[in-house]
């Protein structure tokens, strides 16, 4: 666990695969936790991710998500183990354990917080999934990445929607397909990496962008993100553009607009911005 996040540790819901730190900055910082299978996805993983989202959501002292693992890769896919029990399963056995990795993912990507992903070594299959429902993802330099289910004859499906959002028809035709590597600029000059930097600049690059998120209305940028999500649900600009209007009108009415305005009129800090006086 870097440094910069345990200055200030607040609490913390420890699982089986995964951990949960909540910080007293309004950080929840989730970690999957297999290292020996290099955080590879099963169902014990995605249950307890479903239910640390649920927490993150309801918690309003949260501000943003920092998702994360330990080691040398961010994530391996899905388990070998959890994906021969899937084979010996029948149809709607199948289904259903598709139906849960699909709603984590949903789950996540439909937080009202922004999540920051913190990328290092390999990401394939699953792994790459987190990272496109991820707002903003920081690689380490050498990370690899790949969708390699087309080389075990299978397809990339349940992850498939959100890999799709995430990239676009022309991006994800490139590596939905044949299961090829891409390194870190690669991934960059798609659109599934927003930064790419040397692996010892992993934990500055994060908490950078970590400061930079809490100086930002919380509330504001959940409305921000559910107006994104309108936005994906339409291609009718005409419609959008209502959408717009009304996502503003409702933030205007809100008490965080209205103090976060009275603060900057007065160059004060916004009230939601942590201070040594006020901490």
């Amino acid at each position: 666990m870097p440094k910069w996040a345990l200055e200030n540790a607040d609490k913390t819901d420890m699982y089986n695969t995964i951990h949960l730190n909540i910080d007293d900055k309004g950080m929840a910082r989730l970690a999957l936790n297999r290292p020996e299978k290099f955080h590879a996805l099963n169902a014990e993983l995605i249950a307890e991710m479903t239910d640390a989202i649920g927490k993150i959501s309801e918690d309003k002292k949260v501000h943003l998500v920092i998702l994360e693992s330990s080691g040398p890769h961010f994530c391996a896919g899905g388990d070998l183990r959890w994906m021969q029990d899937q084979m010996q399963a029948d149809r709607q056995t199948k289904m259903a354990e598709a139906e849960k990795l699909s709603h984590m993912l949903s789950s996540l990507n439909q937080l009202e917080k922004p999540v920051i992903g913190r990328v290092q070594g390999n990401a394939y299959g699953g792994g790459l999934g987190l990272m496109c429902v991820c707002d903003i993802v920081v690689a380490a330099e050498n990370a690899r990445f790949a969708l390699t289910e087309t080389r075990l004859g299978l397809i990339p499906a349940t992850i498939g929607p959100f890999v799709f959002r995430k990239l676009g028809e022309g991006a994800t035709r490139q590596i939905f397909l044949t299961g090829s590597m891409i390194d870190a600029n690669r991934a960059l000059h798609l659109g599934l990496v927003s930064f790419v930097v040397p692996d010892t600049e992993l934990d500055k690059t994060i908490a950078r962008e970590a400061e930079t998120a809490l100086k930002a209305g919380p509330t504001a940028m959940g409305y921000a993100k559910r107006l994104l999500q309108q936005f994906s649900q339409t291609d009718d600009w005409q419609a959008q553009n209502k959408q717009a209007v009304s996502a503003l009108a409702d933030c205007w009415e809100t008490q965080e607009t209205q103090a976060g305005i009275k603060a900057f009129f007065d160059k004060q800090p916004a009230p939601w911005i942590k201070t040594e006086q006020s901490d």
